[in-house]
């Protein structure tokens, strides 16, 4: 009870603080507000301070640096989005990319003696001021005892119990949302919040993003000019990370890359592609790729850096989406459509012709057009209408990887206003499909069968034995049914003998098929 009381106050406190700084309904958009909102916004600027930047966006970026890191997640992604929020909304949330307060040297010597043992000294013979400060680390530039230069990044002191606290508020205004406003249903405001919460929590254990990054790395590897940092194992733990130092620059200063030649145009094609390839080729990806955790070398290769939030995505659902992007690149909206069916994304009482139609209404205006030719934030009201029309709920699976195609794509129209995101993809997308429904993913579908029919067949023995314990109690009397249930019982019993030997010659039939298809290859 205490702790609800305290995330409601949590909430208010979220809604004061962003009527403080004119944030929730910014007199900007005045004219905007259907007539409803009018009013309440009126009575929300009663609250706001005077004095407060003029920019919309840098009021509301200053609202979430005050209400905690879990609130600045959020602005980072909106700040990725100019084409949707507008540019000067964008280059006012731009600060939360890599411009929050540092906090004192001394925590932070203090922190990594304790974690790592011993004195500074014993680690390093160079510790600088640090160079970046996040929502949740901040990262020093240090030499160690054999020389090399690191970076090292170390967790703000209490971030863990302040993230706990704001995810708990989020957790119930997803709540209350749901309850309230049954048209949010549909997005599974819950399980959204909770998707994200996980990911959050797991950012405060450094050790677990040294091994995502070591993962990434493999993952990365399968992409052109997409690199990872070496962890450095020996000085990192808990609250302590170390990785190779890069000499790169992020791609949040766009006129640094013009003097170095960089070519951004080309630059643009590798983000879109490397975020693509691990995601679709290992199924796993970089979920937090703002602007601030990019950088670039002289020589075009593109670096990532915070591996706290890592995404990950099973099989099928890797096939569905390339089924899905492959049915715009080619103009097959039949096809997307159908992909959408075949994963449940859209319920099956819905025509698929009819959402087929929906997608083409999306897909068309916008094909072949450049990035600076389309109104993106029509187009995501347009898909935003379509969902509701065809009950399309959200999918907490799948959280991740859209938000991190919303950030991938705004920090690559940022490198380049006129980035063709499908053109980008097509050839990832199309390799993919090659493979999946070639002769090399036929063989890995039949493997997966294979895994799965032995799975089944394991617990098989265990099926039979409850069903067996249950006629031994049943005529012991341990058990009464009556005459109804007795009737439907035996046919159950029937119905599952049937099974039992349907199962069995399935499993012969496997086993002759698999002994055969291994016979051919010797």
């Amino acid at each position: 009870m205490f702790r609800t009381l305290a995330s409601l106050g949590r909430l208010v406190r979220a809604g004061f603080t962003l009527a403080r700084y004119d944030a929730i309904f910014p007199r900007e958009y005045q004219e905007k507000f259907p007539p409803s909102l009018v009013a309440l916004a009126a009575v929300t600027r009663l609250f706001s301070r005077r004095g407060e930047a003029d920019n919309p966006g840098e009021r509301l970026a200053r609202a979430l640096e005050k209400l905690g890191p879990s609130y600045v997640k959020l602005g980072q992604v909106l700040a990725t989005r100019a084409d949707v929020v507008g540019q000067r909304f964008a280059r006012g949330l731009s600060r939360l990319q890599d411009q929050m307060p540092a906090f004192d040297q001394q925590i932070a010597i203090a922190t990594l003696e304790r974690e790592l043992g011993g004195e500074l000294a014993d680690w390093f013979t160079e510790f600088r001021e640090p160079v970046n400060a996040a929502s949740v680390a901040q990262v020093h530039r240090a030499t160690t005892t054999d020389g090399r230069d690191v970076a090292v990044k170390i967790l703000r002191p209490g971030i863990e119990a302040r993230l706990q606290k704001d995810i708990r508020a989020m957790q119930l205004g997803a709540k209350l949302v749901q309850h309230f406003v049954p048209a949010a249903k549909r997005l599974e405001p819950v399980k959204f919040v909770d998707t994200v919460a996980r990911a959050t929590e797991l950012e405060t254990d450094l050790r677990l993003e040294a091994a995502s990054a070591s993962e990434l790395a493999e993952a990365a590897a399968l992409a052109e000019n997409y690199r990872i940092p070496e962890i450095d194992w020996e000085r990192s733990a808990k609250r302590v990370l170390t990785t190779h130092w890069i000499d790169g620059i992020p791609l949040t200063d766009t006129d640094r890359i013009d003097a170095a030649g960089i070519n951004r145009v080309a630059l643009a094609n590798t983000l879109t592609r490397a975020f693509l390839t691990t995601a679709m080729e290992a199924g796993v990806f970089h979920a937090d790729m703002h602007a601030g955790n990019l950088f670039v070398d002289t020589d075009g290769n593109l670096w990532a850096v915070d591996f706290g939030i890592m995404g990950r995505i099973g099989r099928e659902e890797r096939r569905f989406l390339a089924m899905i992007l492959h049915g715009f690149l080619t103009r097959d909206y039949k096809g997307a459509a159908e992909a959408h069916f075949n994963a449940g994304y859209v319920p099956p009482r819905h025509s698929i012709d009819d959402f087929a139609s929906a997608l083409r209404a999306v897909g068309e205006p916008i094909f072949g057009k450049r990035a600076d030719e389309v109104p993106m934030s029509r187009v995501l009201l347009q898909l935003f209408e379509i969902t509701d029309l065809f009950d399309m709920h959200l999918r907490p699976e799948l959280v991740l990887l859209q938000k991190t195609m919303v950030q991938s794509e705004g920090v690559a129209r940022i490198l380049n206003p006129q980035h063709d995101m499908w053109a980008a993809s097509a050839p990832v997308v199309e390799k993919w499909m090659k493979r999946e429904l070639g002769p090399e993913g036929i063989a890995m579908d039949f493997v997966d069968d294979l895994k799965r029919l032995r799975a089944s067949a394991k617990r098989l023995p265990d099926a039979i034995e409850d069903w067996a314990e249950a006629g031994a109690r049943l005529r012991s009397g341990e058990i009464k049914l009556d005459e109804a249930s007795l009737t439907r019982l035996a046919g159950q019993q029937r119905e599952g003998r049937l099974w039992r030997w349907l199962g069995y010659g399935v499993l012969a039939m496997a086993a002759g098929a698999a002994g055969a298809s291994l016979f051919s290859l010797l």
